[in-house]
């Protein structure tokens, strides 16, 4: 049976951004960056340090002071002093699931048109990182469901959120338990703008979505591997009422400049993980069948996951294996 979880912060008035202005105020998070790029994060209190291998640096002489200056610790190293941008507080906040990365993140926010008043379903809420996207983007009017199975990575991503929005969005709703069980009963049939699943097995939830989703909806997937891809799509193409699954990734490379040496850094942000789209039909209807021939082999004998509908073994197999079947 699914639950809420347990009781968080009063709810926030107005729409969540996680954006302060002014001078830095104790309770706040900074982010200190050295010359070498190396950064911490810390809260600011009246009368504490911090200690780093380059010397110590005093909160109070942070507190009170707009942002974006230049701070010399106790041993003469320097550290620009910053409040943490969205995408660099995902990436070190506290963890219990593997955390959605900015590149991804605003893929997803972008891709699945995510727009200030929608509706969206999220699954599972993980560490919380997307779901501060997700909550940015659909402002005061919106609102995100959030599903997760487990208690202890409920509690983690309640603590992330309420940290960066300085308290829990009213437009929030976290529930602990299954998708397939819980939305049902959290949601009205059709009035659902969009769905991100972030789960291991995602099609297991596509009958679910699709009646939740109000027709043009969107479905959004996020999976790690080759195999889910695969899976996942072919689901959303066996079901009927999506239009063809769109999947793809991103990759993300920086790129060194200084002078005449302008060249791609070492360093880049490869593969994190697959997105795939597709749009709800209205209730009843179905999408086009796809026109363009399946790859020989593609939905041979051998494949045994979801097949389009009306597509026989034999329709799409190897000439070869065709011809050497009984």
């Amino acid at each position: 049976m699914s639950a809420p979880s347990t009781p968080d912060p009063a709810p926030l008035d107005g729409a969540p951004s996680g954006v302060r202005r002014g001078p830095l105020v104790v309770g706040e998070w900074v982010r200190l960056v050295d010359a070498k790029g190396r950064k911490h994060n810390l809260r600011l209190e009246t009368g504490k340090q911090f200690f780093t291998n380059r010397g110590s640096l005093d909160h109070d002489a942070m507190i009170g002071r707009a942002e974006g200056f230049t701070l010399t610790s106790s041993l003469g190293a320097d550290y620009l002093v910053f409040r943490p941008l969205l995408s660099e507080f995902v990436v070190s906040m506290p963890r219990g699931a593997a955390v959605v990365y900015p590149k991804d993140a605003a893929q997803i926010v972008a891709m699945a048109d995510i727009f200030p008043g929608a509706r969206v379903v999220e699954a599972g809420v993980g560490s919380g990182a997307l779901t501060c996207s997700l909550l940015r983007a659909v402002g005061a009017e919106g609102t995100v469901s959030s599903f997760e199975r487990r208690e202890d990575f409920a509690e983690i991503a309640t603590k992330n959120v309420t940290q960066f929005f300085g308290g829990r969005p009213a437009g929030w709703r976290l529930t602990v338990g299954d998708l397939v069980e819980a939305l049902p009963g959290t949601e009205t049939p059709g009035t659902v703008d969009r769905v991100i699943l972030d789960m291991l097995a995602p099609w297991e939830c596509i009958d679910a979505v699709a009646e939740a989703l109000g027709a043009g909806g969107i479905i959004c997937c996020y999976v790690a591997t080759t195999t889910q891809l695969a899976r996942v799509v072919e689901t959303l193409r066996a079901h009927g009422e999506f239009t063809e699954p769109q999947p793809w990734e991103t990759l993300v490379r920086e790129w060194h400049v200084e002078g005449l040496a302008v060249r791609p850094s070492h360093k880049m942000n490869g593969h994190t993980g697959f997105l795939v789209t597709a749009r709800r039909m209205a209730p009843g209807e179905r999408a086009p069948v796809k026109k363009r021939r399946p790859a020989p082999g593609a939905y041979g004998t051998d494949y045994d996951g979801p097949r389009p509908a009306g597509l026989p073994p034999q329709a799409a197999a190897d000439p070869e294996e065709t011809a050497a079947a009984p």
